[in-house]
């Protein structure tokens, strides 16, 4: 396990304890295991969120504790670190590609006048579409929080099932969709290429007739 400061403050190291003192004299107290790196020394000012001890980040609560920015320059980073570390160059914008569709998908609290339902998960551009139109409207716009999703759990909850069918867990995609009477409306570049359509991109892009 690594630790993370949950508050700003001033670093003091006691023997197995590291203490961060804020402002306010409150003490975060923080019991360091034998054997752990300890990445801070006395004195040092930490920011909420910052890594105390040597280890991997937990991404979820780095997500909570300093956002979705610092969270997906997190993961570019270990990424490259990974790939650096065999002599492989990797441009950045291929691992960002990956960091946004791992925030891609919303957790919908409060529907408003929306045909969202409360609980559902769905894509964000859905999501952000279907309020400015709601707002255009004058009407109550859905309320969400964004997630942090693996890549297979983000694939999985697509809204087109045949692309999801074509990542992982076939069957089991195929007949959720048969049951619940889902409609793929053919709006990703994966589910044109499966049965055979021109991809929406380029010259077999359309655009909608107002």
């Amino acid at each position: 396990k690594v630790f993370k400061a949950r508050k700003a403050g001033l670093v003091k190291i006691d023997e197995k304890l590291i203490k961060v003192v804020s402002d306010v004299e409150k003490v975060k107290e923080y019991i360091v295991p034998k054997g752990f790196g300890v990445w801070v020394k006395d004195g040092d000012e930490v920011k909420i969120g910052d890594q105390l001890t040597e280890g991997s980040l937990d991404l979820h609560q780095l997500y909570q504790l300093r956002g979705k920015l610092e969270a997906q320059k997190y993961i570019i980073k270990e990424i490259q670190y990974v790939y650096s570390s065999q002599g492989q160059p990797l441009n950045d914008k291929h691992i960002e590609i990956i960091a946004r569709q791992m925030f891609a998908r919303v957790y919908v609290n409060d529907a408003g006048d929306t045909e969202l339902l409360p609980g559902e998960i769905v894509e964000k551009a859905i999501f952000d579409r279907t309020n400015e139109e709601i707002k255009a409207k004058g009407k109550k716009p859905a309320k969400g929080d964004q997630l942090l999703l693996g890549i297979t759990k983000s694939s999985l909850t697509t809204n087109s099932f045949l692309s999801a069918a074509s990542f992982q867990e076939t069957a089991r995609v195929l007949i959720d969709a048969a049951v619940t009477g889902k409609v793929d409306h053919l709006e990703g570049l994966k589910e044109n290429v499966i049965i055979g359509r021109p991809i929406p991109a380029g010259t077999g892009y359309r655009q909608k007739a107002d």
